[in-house]
């Protein structure tokens, strides 16, 4: 093998990465605190296949750009995706197995989607999510319990300054028909006024011939967004009922989640368009320091299930767990590294000692990583080594039946026991 296919060997595509040691252990812990928030509220954890059908994630559900896919084939010749997105398996999942069911149903759900995108911003193509999917229930209250959800997710995980920017689809699109915009024009303007791009926008709807009246209803939607007063503003610009009704509701919500206590997290933005298709109401962003994009994301989909044959509204959202982690280091507020393991290091000639008080601590609840005092290794070494590799407490069985216990827990490694008890005596603490 040549050096270069060595080297190709240790490597991983662009794209990807390796992730192990207290990194792992921090976004593992993230993870359960918020499948754990998830759990609290009612949801109930789904998985689905990392890879579907091309149509599941196809352009007219409008998920992701059909080049930005990663796509192969069966045995069959169909055409195969890894998950992009699972806002869509969730809909599938929910019509396949719930079409019928009229009440409510709740999935949360983590794990890796892939989209072959560019890295020219250091993103990565292989990202993990977690979130939540509210199937069958459109009413108000539903809204509020994802926005509620959300904002409770994230202080679990750690987060204590960030705000959900909400945005309501209907408010845009009823701008839209009341100035007679083309499809096309829509999609133009959407994308302008996406990028907050005024000089755009104003160029652009002067060059299309849009009466005054209606061009200077799109300028001003560029520039509402920020607290509760902006919605006061938006009812001013427009007439279009589908508008009005649009700011009503986020009116609506508004009050419920002050109700909520939230109201402090919560911030509007008029002018949020998405480039997922599917959506059809509210919709929401996450921001907070340290991070350049969004570590949350979601909105009402309630057309989106009669793709798949099932009449239903829908509303759900998710968490990029990887920009929550960048969020979370760069505020110094990363989760406490639990140190759960136990290290039983034993002389040689105990390893059958060694074996059995391994098995019983197991039993208790303790995790034990059991291995052989090494030649021309001293106690410093494995102290130092426990101090890097999350243990919480290093045993050292010796051939004198003797337990020495050195407690790692306090972050101060003078390599000195605690306790040296003979092995008969000798007593762990069990797993609380």
């Amino acid at each position: 093998m040549d050096k270069y296919a060595e080297k190709r060997l240790l490597h991983t595509p662009e794209g990807v990465r390796d992730i192990y040691g207290r990194e792992l252990l921090k976004k593992l812990t993230v993870q359960d605190k918020l499948m754990h928030t998830f759990a609290s509220f009612g949801y109930k954890n789904i998985q689905t296949p990392v890879f579907e059908f091309f149509d599941v994630f196809g352009s007219e559900i409008g998920t992701t750009r059909s080049n930005e896919l990663y796509k192969f084939f069966d045995k069959e010749g169909n055409t195969l995706v890894l998950r992009p997105d699972f806002t869509p398996s969730m809909a599938r999942c929910a019509a396949k197995y719930f079409m019928e069911e009229d009440i409510p149903v709740r999935f949360s759900y983590c794990g890796n989607v892939f989209t072959n995108t560019s890295n020219l911003q250091g993103k990565l193509k292989e990202m993990t999510e977690t979130g939540v999917e509210l199937i069958g229930d459109g009413h108000r209250s539903a809204d509020a319990e994802l926005i509620h959800m959300a904002v409770s997710a994230l202080k679990a995980a750690g987060l204590k300054e960030f705000q959900i920017c909400i945005g309501e689809i209907e408010f845009f699109k009823g701008l839209c028909e009341e100035a007679g915009l083309s499809d096309e024009m829509v999609e133009q303007v959407r994308e302008l006024i996406s990028n907050k791009n005024y000089f755009g926008v104003e160029e652009y709807i002067l060059e299309a011939g849009i009466k005054k009246e209606k061009a200077e209803s799109f300028l001003k939607v560029v520039e509402l967004f920020g607290s509760y007063e902006c919605l006061q503003e938006a009812k001013l610009i427009v007439k279009n009922e589908m508008s009005l009704k649009a700011v009503g509701r986020l009116q609506e919500l508004y009050e419920t989640l002050e109700e909520l206590g939230d109201e402090k997290y919560i911030s509007f933005d008029l002018g949020m368009v998405s480039n997922y298709n599917y959506y059809t109401g509210i919709i929401f962003k996450a921001y907070t320091y340290g991070v350049g994009d969004t570590v949350l994301r979601g909105g009402r989909y309630d057309k989106l299930l009669s793709h798949f044959g099932k009449e239903a509204p829908a509303i759900g959202f998710m968490i990029l767990v990887d920009d929550l982690m960048i969020a979370l280091d760069s505020q110094k507020l990363s989760p406490a590294e639990e140190k759960y393991i136990d290290y039983l290091l034993y002389d040689k000639g105990m390893a059958k000692k060694a074996g059995k008080l391994a098995d019983k601590m197991r039993k208790d609840g303790l995790c034990i990583e059991c291995v052989q005092f090494a030649t021309g290794k001293k106690i410093d070494d494995y102290v130092a080594y426990g101090y890097h590799n999350m243990v919480s407490k290093l045993y050292h069985l010796t051939n004198e039946e003797k337990v020495l216990t050195y407690d790692l827990a306090d972050d101060s490694p003078d390599g000195l026991p605690v306790d040296n008890a003979d092995l008969k005596a000798f007593t762990w603490r069990k797993k609380a």
